[in-house]
């Protein structure tokens, strides 16, 4: 844990040193806040195509003016993709809309999340929010753009079209015994805790990727689609809106501003040390591989709960599908 929290390295990959993104396209969940947003500054003025998915149109419009302002000289293009993570139903339409206007996906970031909401909110459909949100909703987002990824890694250079998921120290401190809890008939249980939860739920997200990987081989010439989980690191974001006031005071000289989340984003989506042989890792701050803890990390292997939780999964999500 303190490897990923403590004298970490400096990044190698920064909006200084990634290379123009002329007729990249790329989806940032949450990309008009915190993390999100500063990574959808980095990739704009690249000149690169940034779609920020979320909910609020307000919100997008403040952080659209925000990455343009900042990026002047920029001929990249960013506009907003309107989709509730929390309700499957809105999903299906944003990945409608996205295809309308384009034809290729290079990067999906699934960044977005929840953290502590108050105990025993729902998302739309009766699930636990953080489950509903952080997990659920990414996976239905990634299994409806996932064509478009495929299509588009045939004509890309290898390894270089990804899709990527948040995870967090969480995985390590606070998720539950093996990740989450999956029942004899393969049903995701919920913990009384939301903090519990929370942590199961980025635990979810490491064994997405780790499947994603699974059910999405990488091709013998290399094409295909890279998928990573990451940590983003200890960070000053609106994320900790729930967080107790004297928790906040603690950990703040142990934080980290946004951008510096989003360069473990930025080394996941667009790093060349991201190759095939690398589909379904764990990245840590700011762009380093290391696994997670050692009764999660089990949980990979055949049968254990990242198959049972890619299942539920699919399971909860297919009649939006």
């Amino acid at each position: 844990m303190r490897k990923q929290s403590v004298f970490v390295p400096e990044p190698k990959l920064t909006e200084k040193t990634l290379p123009d993104q002329t007729g990249r396209v790329s989806i940032i969940t949450g990309g008009y806040a915190g993390v999100g947003l500063e990574l959808s500054k980095m990739i704009y003025g690249k000149n690169g195509t940034v779609y920020i998915a979320g909910r609020s149109a307000e919100k997008a419009e403040k952080a659209i003016a925000a990455i343009k302002e900042a990026n002047p000289s920029s001929a990249g293009k960013v506009e907003f993709l309107k989709v509730d993570l929390s309700d499957l139903t809105s999903i299906k339409p944003a990945v409608e809309s996205f295809t309308s206007k384009e034809s290729k996906l290079d990067v999906l970031i699934n960044n977005a999340g929840v953290m502590f909401p108050p105990a025993g909110e729902k998302d739309k459909h009766g699930h636990d929010l953080q489950i509903g949100t952080n997990c659920l909703g990414p996976y239905l987002l990634t299994k409806l753009l996932t064509p478009t990824l495929e299509s588009t890694a045939k004509d890309a250079p290898p390894s270089s079209v990804r899709v990527a998921w948040a995870g967090s120290i969480a995985v390590d401190v606070i998720a539950p015994k093996n990740g989450l809890t999956i029942d004899a008939s393969g049903e995701f249980v919920a913990e009384k805790s939301n903090v519990t939860n929370y942590g199961g739920s980025k635990a979810g997200n490491y064994f997405l990727a780790s499947q994603y990987a699974k059910h999405h081989p990488i091709a013998a010439d290399g094409k295909g689609v890279v998928s990573t989980a990451f940590n983003p690191g200890n960070l000053k974001t609106e994320l900790t809106r729930h967080t107790p006031v004297w928790q906040t005071v603690f950990l703040n000289p142990f934080l980290y501003t946004a951008n510096y989340g989003a360069y473990t984003e930025l080394f996941c989506g667009w790093s060349p040390e991201v190759t095939a042989d690398k589909n379904g890792s764990y990245v840590w701050p700011w762009g380093r591989f290391g696994p997670v803890r050692k009764d999660v990390e089990q949980q990979i292997q055949a049968g254990g709960n990242a198959e049972k939780f890619w299942e539920w999964c699919d399971k909860e999500t297919r009649t939006f599908a």
